[in-house]
């Protein structure tokens, strides 16, 4: 009896050549930046989980890991030569998540739902705040225009910084210096507001691209005893870095500007003295 099929025949086992592998292998210096980037945003929706569970100490934890994390991702794929587009579009994605919508829920959760829709709306801002800000970042990236000295300023607050800043009223709380009284929800609802305005503003702030990239050798052992003393204070008493940090960072925000206006006055004397 013959079978009602005809047995099957796999053909050649040998590729032609010249024929393209059906599976491309991607380097590993291309995985790396975008593995730490996928752990970034597993930290923001971690936040967010924490959020809605009432965990506010482990949800801004999450957010400062993230934040850590999208620090060393570009570092990363730079030192590595791993740039690329893909990986730009994703750490933004990520940014939106970690920087924008989850830190929106966390002061939500904690304060802003005693006002009802002020304090929605408010959540809303900075969400769309921080996303307006990572849509004009990429845009201005490859712009020629901008000058050498450039690389030491963004153009308004970064995402991951105006996050951290925006939780200023929840590491006061946890310090003791603000009260949880339904009455500060209208004042932190302003406040978190002109976070997300300065974010999407035109103010410099400095960029910090350039610190870390050369290091005297005197300093170095220095910088070490600093960073350990940094993790450990974060560690010891994460509320009272994390307030004066914000705070600091906030203040800074003034001399940016001043350096700024430096810098463009020094262009416009170089520019006269060109012409004459």
């Amino acid at each position: 009896m013959s079978a009602p099929f005809a047995p099957y025949d796999p053909g050649p086992t040998t590729r032609r050549k010249g024929r393209a592998p059906r599976f491309r292998r991607v380097p590993l210096r291309l995985v790396l930046p975008n593995l730490v980037t996928l752990l970034a945003l597993c930290a923001g929706l971690t936040a967010i989980r924490m959020a809605l569970e009432a965990r506010w100490e482990m949800a801004i934890g999450a957010i400062v890991l993230a934040a850590f994390l999208d620090a060393m991702d570009g570092r990363l794929a730079r030192l590595l030569k791993g740039t690329s587009k893909f990986g730009a579009e994703l750490d933004s994605l990520a940014d939106f998540v970690n920087f924008g919508v989850a830190p929106a829920l966390i002061l939500y959760s904690w304060l802003l739902h005693e006002v009802r829709s002020l304090g929605w709306i408010a959540a809303l801002v900075f969400s769309i705040s921080a996303a307006l800000r990572l849509a004009r970042f990429n845009v201005s990236i490859d712009d020629p225009d901008k000058p050498a000295w450039s690389v030491n300023f963004f153009t308004g607050v970064p995402a991951p910084a105006g996050a951290l800043t925006a939780l200023l009223p929840v590491y006061m709380e946890f310090v003791g210096v603000l009260p949880h009284w339904e009455e500060f929800a209208p004042v932190v609802a302003v406040y978190v507001v002109v976070v997300g305005l300065l974010m999407v503003s035109r103010l410099p702030t400095f960029s910090g691209k350039k610190l870390g990239t050369r290091i005297r050798r005197d300093l170095v052992l220095p910088l070490f005893v600093l960073a350990v003393l940094f993790v450990a204070l974060l560690v010891s008493y994460p509320f009272e870095v994390l307030m004066v940090g914000s705070i600091a960072y906030l203040v800074s925000i003034i001399f940016a500007w001043r350096s700024y206006q430096r810098y463009l006055k020094g262009d416009a004397a170089g520019a006269q003295a060109g012409e004459s």
